[in-house]
């Protein structure tokens, strides 16, 4: 069993070309970063069409905990130089949980269950307000985390970017000190926005879908 990420930038027709750039490069950046830091395992992304990605991660109880870091990355990107631009990088995200059938030289040519859910899952969201969903060959699985994210949807509709900066370097596994010395602000501040991100019922939801995809699978 693996985990497929796939997303589509949002609007990405409206990035300019520099905004645009400095989002890829952050993703790149990660996926690289993911590699090392999953290298036990298979783990491989690749962005594609220019505002698309994709990504296997064998360790799939960690697929919504990466799915989140590359969600709050995209939202903290800003223009070089505009620290209060208004424009904000945004994604749709589909996860799919299941066998791993054809193993291609890329991505591309790879093939199964997870990558059907996956795909699928984010055709179906489109044209629709949702960020992130979840597809598995379990429909106990995909109801309870269906209502789960559904409300994660609304949480995070509600991050600004300054928010989303604290999310990541949370995801991350930084402490409040650290994460202030690198925004350079103070504790109490980091505290605030990881308030104001709904970090607490985060933390839970991540918890409890790492115990039950574990257990499932």
């Amino acid at each position: 069993m693996i985990a497929v990420i796939t997303a589509d930038l949002i609007n990405s027709s409206n990035y300019t070309e520099v905004f645009l750039d400095n989002i890829l490069k952050d993703l790149n950046s990660e996926f690289k970063k993911l590699q090392q830091d999953y290298a036990k395992g298979e783990t491989d992304f690749k962005i594609y069409r220019g505002d698309s990605f994709q990504g296997i991660i064998s360790s799939y109880k960690d697929s919504l905990k990466i799915a989140l870091k590359l969600k709050s990355l995209i939202n903290k990107v800003r223009l070089e130089k505009q620290k209060s631009s208004s424009t904000f990088g945004d994604v749709k995200l589909a996860i799919g949980i299941g066998s791993f059938d054809y193993k291609g030289d890329t991505i591309a040519e790879s093939n199964g269950q997870a990558f059907q859910f996956s795909g699928r899952t984010l055709d179906e969201m489109k044209n629709g307000s949702r960020r992130i969903r979840l597809k598995t060959p379990l429909e106990s699985l995909n109801s309870e985390f269906e209502a789960s994210l559904f409300l994660l949807d609304v949480v995070m509709d509600k991050w600004s970017q300054a928010s989303a900066e604290v999310v990541y370097y949370l995801l991350e596994g930084l402490k409040e000190t650290e994460i202030a010395e690198i925004l350079k602000i103070s504790q109490s501040a980091v505290n605030q926005r990881k308030k104001a991100c709904g970090w607490e019922a985060i933390s839970v939801l991540l918890k409890r879908f790492e115990n039950v995809t574990s257990q499932s699978f």
